[in-house]
């Protein structure tokens, strides 16, 4: 059977290093790093990942490229007495992973759209570099189109902030059922306040 031109971007986009992609990106990230934080664009760069993720090209969706520095926490260091192991420098992780930051602040910058969700463009050492999907709710081309309506009702507002898009939910813990995920429903905090 054919494949489809998704399937070969998408299999050139897995191995970046070992496609034609890693020129692309290079030349890209010369650009990217002189552009600010928030950008929107056009087009979305990777369009099998972005049409999987829901993108369709249509008024009301935006797309929005997200800079975010990399690394875990940046804590400061405790200046009282102690020895090293116990200042709470190592070891200390942060709550969200960087693509859910990304996504909470596209959705600070356009708080009239709703994050649908985002996936990773590039990064070098400084650096990590996702696109966002926003979209309308408000919009009558969404409001019409019977697989994007959904977002428009108010229970959705804030999905971002709440852990609602793929990598939120991620970070929470929901891609798991079952044995081992007691205390993750409805939510870590919900369960610990349970038992008061």
């Amino acid at each position: 059977m054919a494949k489809s031109m998704y399937a070969y971007v998408r299999e050139a986009w897995k191995k970046p290093d070992e496609s034609e992609v890693s020129d692309l990106l290079w030349e890209r990230m010369q650009v990217w790093r002189r552009e600010g934080s928030i950008v929107r664009v056009e087009r979305p760069t990777r369009i099998d990942r972005a049409r999987t993720l829901g993108y369709k090209a249509k008024q009301g969706i935006a797309v929005v490229r997200v800079k975010i520095r990399r690394g875990g926490r940046r804590k400061s260091r405790y200046v009282r007495g102690r020895r090293s192991a116990r200042m709470g420098m190592r070891r200390v992780t942060p709550a969200k992973s960087l693509q859910r930051l990304a996504e909470e602040r596209a959705a600070r910058r356009y708080p009239n759209m709703e994050v649908l969700n985002s996936y990773w463009v590039g990064q070098d050492g400084r650096q990590k570099w996702y696109e966002v999907i926003l979209v309308d709710g408000n919009h009558p081309s969404i409001r019409s189109d019977r697989q994007l309506a959904w977002i428009a009702d108010p229970v959705h507002r804030g999905r971002a902030e709440r852990g609602k898009t793929s990598a939120g939910m991620k970070g929470r813990g929901m891609r798991r059922r079952g044995r081992g995920t007691e205390k993750t429903r409805p939510s870590i905090r919900a369960h610990a306040n349970r038992g008061k």
